[in-house]
């Protein structure tokens, strides 16, 4: 095929299955990753690298030579940051720059990857859409406002500039590849590890880190353009996937459930301890974290099934994947 395709974030979770299964469709993948960053998702990928950053936009524009698409992976997700505004100049500005150095390279169409963290949901937990009513207000903590301003200065430039875009709003990945690990990542790691001993009341949306992937190159193929598409899967409580993963690992799983009111106390103070000492790591509870927790995060994939023709597979290989992903390379012992 030879269809030469930048991929923004792909030394990260989502980016480099995103790589690897282009590279596997034919295409010619060029991956733009920061100087600093890890490259061991990428060893072994016939992958072109280019150091660049989305803050230089001369390094995005000689990245997008020759390339007649573009997926934007690369997001900035931490829910506490010692520096907040590194989210908005990640998540706005560094979107608003490839995308603008898209249009000028004359792309021929754009996978933007959002996330379900800019959709509305409903007070009775029941699964939310793409339609799902929701504004700037109802964004909790500084990531989920990132994202939200960069989803909608996207939509805006397909609608007044002709860009050639198509959103995916992936909910919960699971699955091998995580280095960093992400929170979601450090959720499964902590809790194959034994070292969650209780949990709060709140539910999400599971999906494989490769159905992800799958359901961006099918947005790529299939998407309309100014569309978005959740790509998620199966929506369960905490306490479900608890359980999944003491399935997996024969470690019971925690039985005690903490309420919000109290864990979100604990949560102020450690964010306030990590902020006076100026600490490099993310908390173990965070302000944003546990207010987000209140709710339900339970969407519905029918968009994505009906238009793409996505079909995700049962999250218990999601988790398993993970966890031998972990294992296997001596995060767990």
């Amino acid at each position: 095929m030879n269809k030469k395709v930048l991929v923004t974030g792909a030394s990260g979770f989502v980016g480099s299955a995103v790589a690897r299964l282009l590279i596997d469709r034919g295409y010619a993948v060029k991956t733009l990753v920061r100087s600093t960053s890890s490259l061991d998702n990428l060893k072994g990928l016939n992958a072109e690298i280019v150091f660049g950053d989305l803050r230089d936009v001369n390094s995005l524009e000689i990245a997008l030579k020759d390339c007649e698409y573009l997926f934007h992976v690369a997001a900035d997700y931490r829910l506490w940051s010692l520096n907040p505004q590194e989210l908005y100049d990640n998540n706005v500005t560094g979107t608003e720059n490839i995308m603008r150095a898209a249009l000028k390279a004359g792309v021929k169409k754009i996978v933007y990857t959002s996330s379900v963290a800019t959709l509305g949901l409903h007070s009775d937990s029941s699964p939310s859409n793409e339609n799902t009513e929701v504004t700037f207000n109802d964004m909790i903590g500084d990531y989920k406002k990132s994202k939200y301003l960069a989803e909608e200065l996207v939509k805006k430039m397909v609608n007044e500039e002709g860009l050639p875009a198509t959103i995916v709003n992936p909910s919960t990945p699971v699955g091998p590849g995580d280095i960093k690990p992400t929170p979601t990542g450090k959720l499964i790691l902590d809790a194959a590890a034994g070292k969650i001993p209780a949990f709060v009341d709140t539910g999400l949306n599971w999906v494989h880190v490769d159905d992800v992937a799958t359901g961006h190159l099918l947005a790529l193929e299939k998407g309309k353009l100014g569309e978005r598409y959740i790509l998620g899967n199966e929506n369960f409580s905490m306490k479900v996937l608890l359980e999944k993963i003491a399935s997996i690992t024969g470690k019971p799983a925690p039985k005690i459930q903490l309420p919000h009111n109290l864990v979100l106390p604990i949560a102020y103070v450690v964010e306030w301890w990590a902020n006076i000492s100026k600490s490099k790591n993310e908390p173990m509870a965070t302000v944003s974290g546990v207010k987000l927790s209140k709710k339900k995060m339970y969407f519905s994939v029918d968009k994505a099934r009906t238009e793409l023709g996505y079909k995700p597979k049962d999250v218990m290989i999601a988790l398993n994947d993970a966890i031998d992903w972990y294992r296997d390379n001596k995060y767990l012992s």
